[in-house]
């Protein structure tokens, strides 16, 4: 697939508000709650224009009961697509728009997702590095094929600085806690 880099979109937001209401009346009560991760979801953010959204479910092997469903809606049933617990929903083929991700309620991928997401929209500096990084590898790859793994260390690397800044950020709200 080729590579579509876009500045930050206001309307990002709302094609993920959009979505949850579709997957809600899907899934219904499997569904604990949604969360918008990825670089669509980080304001300021060069991203594919391509909405990352997590559905946190209370048991991630009931929503294999919907896979027909899904594909009769127009989403590609991806399985579990290199992460162990997860379920991958595609929307939109060559011109994809969402990647549906499920995760069990107690799978370690959402907290880390979570914090590499809520690091960045803590770090407008760190926003703009990914930002220009992610515009020098489409100079260099045309493709999602190498490109995403072009990313790989880079994301890595940040994603331990972003554990790093979330340890500190627990250690400082407890200890105001305790203060109190």
């Amino acid at each position: 697939m080729k590579v579509r880099l876009s500045d930050f979109n206001e309307n990002w937001a709302h094609m993920y508000q959009v979505e949850t209401q579709l997957l809600k009346a899907i899934f219904g009560d499997e569904i604990i709650r949604f969360e918008h991760f990825g670089s669509t979801s980080v304001h300021g953010m060069k991203a594919k224009p391509v909405i990352d959204m997590m559905c946190i479910v209370k048991n991630i092997r009931k929503i294999d009961k919907f896979n027909e469903k899904m594909s009769s809606l127009g989403y590609d049933v991806a399985g579990e697509w290199g992460i162990e617990g997860r379920r991958l929903f595609r929307k939109g083929g060559e011109n994809r728009s969402h990647h549906i991700h499920f995760y069990q309620f107690d799978n370690p991928q959402i907290k880390r997702h979570l914090i590499f997401r809520d690091y960045l929209r803590s770090h407008p500096e760190e926003v703009v590095r990914y930002s220009n990084f992610k515009e020098e590898l489409t100079k260099r790859f045309e493709n999602t094929r190498d490109y995403s793994p072009a990313k790989k260390s880079f994301v890595k690397e940040m994603e331990q600085r972003a554990l790093g800044w979330s340890e500190k950020e627990v250690t400082k709200n407890s200890n105001l806690i305790n203060r109190e």
